[in-house]
């Protein structure tokens, strides 16, 4: 019953997203990385301090901003801590999801060193011997959400019901 509760607050609540991250994502999508890498960094250490739920994601897109800007130490920081992040609040199906996309991620762009790095924390890190598991094949998602314009990726969401999922950036309802 709680938690149906605070599905419904979420989607009422949702509709009022942050200018900063609409920005955020807008400069993203226009390929200006530096500055959307600054952008999610300020979000993300706000989010960090409150304790917000999504501070890691946050983090993990300001990481992929600023590597694709050509600004690797920043940006291996930033993704580094979205990461331990997750590892902190034994959220260990995202940390190994997210974990694996950062790592494909960096080795596609040539980063094999950081890649390396980044497996090689992930394998001391992951509980040993256990095995996640996959959740059910869901529908199809849009590419972008209608709210914050922040790309979507079925990993990143929580379904909210079968057909509706909740914005990882800014918890609108995405159908």
């Amino acid at each position: 019953m709680r938690r149906i509760f605070r599905r419904h607050i979420r989607k009422t609540l949702s509709q009022e997203v942050p200018p900063i991250l609409q920005e955020a994502n807008f400069v993203f999508d226009k390929g200006e990385y530096g500055r959307a890498g600054e952008l999610f960094e300020r979000i993300a250490e706000t989010a960090a301090a409150r304790g917000g739920p999504r501070a890691p994601l946050f983090y993990l897109q300001a990481g992929r901003a600023r590597i694709l800007a050509g600004q690797t130490a920043l940006g291996m920081s930033s993704l580094k801590r979205g990461l331990e992040l997750f590892a902190q609040h034994e959220q260990f199906l995202r940390l190994q999801s997210s974990g694996a996309r950062v790592v494909s991620e960096l080795n596609q762009r040539g980063l094999r060193n950081e890649a390396s790095e980044i497996a090689t924390w992930l394998k001391t890190v992951l509980p040993s011997a256990t095995s996640f598991d996959l959740p059910a094949k869901r529908p199809t998602l849009p590419t972008h959400c209608p709210s914050c314009g922040a790309g979507v990726r079925a990993d990143e969401v929580e379904w909210l019901d079968e057909v509706t999922a909740e914005c990882a950036y800014c918890g609108s309802p995405i159908r």
